[in-house]
């Protein structure tokens, strides 16, 4: 049972990105429509959309619904326009590879295209969004299949942050063997880290799952390394925003803590995600941008102060799990293993 909200997709006329406004969940399920560059780029940078896959597709649908907007006759001036949106676009979000692959297909597409006209560019830019949006929704199902075949029934699952079907467009990636295993009667028993500071595991991860009707019980972040030494952890899946060609994984802040955890009680620790999060351009960990955000989501972040005002507070979003703490990364197309370097090479030839 996958989740029924699609967090990024056009309206009935596709001329509009409607995004699911994840700052609002649980609580809330509201629904934006936008066709400004600006308010795409805000609800990217604010998190409303968020999940690499998920800001991917919002992404290329944004830079297609902006593109509509333009009144240029020639394809010398749409293109200009289109590159300014798609420069803008960019800035976003710093870590998530898929925003810049994304915006990368829709670069592409419009260059095949440039010899067409400015209205067959457009279609061909709607076209190229939507096949974006379905191999997200195969991605999943197939990365669940892989994920699946290294669990047992019964198992109790640990993951960080949200990576499900609100973070993606289906079954999500970290989640996707939860929900195929829910199908087929797998009675997992999930933890979900709360995923300070932004609680994006017991707003939204705790919120899709018990919709779906799966065991999930909610852990403080700093309960981890307890409930794995009583034996409650068969396995640990996390999704990712970026992975180096080396295997080195940024995903959010406090993964690479539980990678170190699960090492100490040997537990499996699994990375999952589609091949476009796989950046070969990035040798390692090191080279990853991380973003940092306002110290005022620590301090004050769910409406209510919890720290002296004035106080620091120091805020980057994700970390870096190194390659040599991950039993596997799974994708839609293998399950790959060490040594990464070779492997995940081999994926592409």
């Amino acid at each position: 049972m996958t989740m029924t909200v699609v967090p990024a997709k056009l309206n009935q006329s596709k001329d509009k990105l409607v995004l699911l406004d994840q700052t609002l969940l649980p609580h809330e399920e509201k629904f934006l429509e936008l066709d400004q560059v600006e308010a795409v780029w805000e609800a990217i940078k604010k998190l409303r959309v968020r999940g690499a896959p998920a800001i991917g597709i919002a992404a290329a649908f944004g830079l297609y619904v902006c593109s509509l907007k333009s009144s240029a006759t020639t394809v010398l001036a749409f293109k200009k326009e289109f590159l300014a949106s798609r420069d803008y676009l960019v800035t976003a979000r710093p870590t998530a590879v898929n925003l810049f692959w994304a915006l990368e297909r829709m670069t592409k597409r419009f260059e095949e295209e440039a010899e067409k006209g400015v209205a067959a560019i457009k279609k061909a830019l709607l076209a190229e969004s939507e096949q974006i949006l379905a191999e997200d929704q195969a991605m999943g199902k197939a990365i669940g299949a892989y994920g699946l075949s290294l669990l047992k029934p019964g198992m109790g699952l640990l993951t960080h942050c949200n990576a499900g079907g609100i973070a993606t467009s289906g079954y999500g990636t970290a989640l996707a063997p939860v929900y195929l295993g829910q199908e087929s009667g797998y009675n997992f028993k999930v933890y979900a880290g709360e995923t300070r500071p932004l609680l994006q595991g017991s707003r939204l991860t705790a919120y899709e799952l018990n919709k779906a009707g799966v065991d999930v019980t909610v852990i403080c972040d700093n309960m981890a390394s307890l409930v794995m030494q009583e034996g409650k952890i068969g396995a640990v899946l996390v999704g990712c925003d970026r992975v180096a060609a080396n295997g080195d994984t940024a995903n959010k802040i406090g993964t690479s803590g539980l990678a170190i955890l699960a090492r100490e009680y040997n537990i499996p620790f699994y990375i999952l995600g589609p091949t476009s999060t796989i950046d070969l351009d990035t040798p390692t960990g090191a080279d990853i941008t991380i973003e940092l955000r306002a110290p005022d989501e620590i301090v004050n972040g769910l409406g209510k102060r919890t720290a002296p005002q004035g106080i620091k507070a120091y805020n980057p979003a994700f970390d870096v799990t190194e390659a040599k703490y991950i039993t596997a990364i799974i994708t839609e197309k293998a399950v790959v293993r060490p040594p990464y370097q070779e492997n995940i090479k081999a994926l592409y030839q």
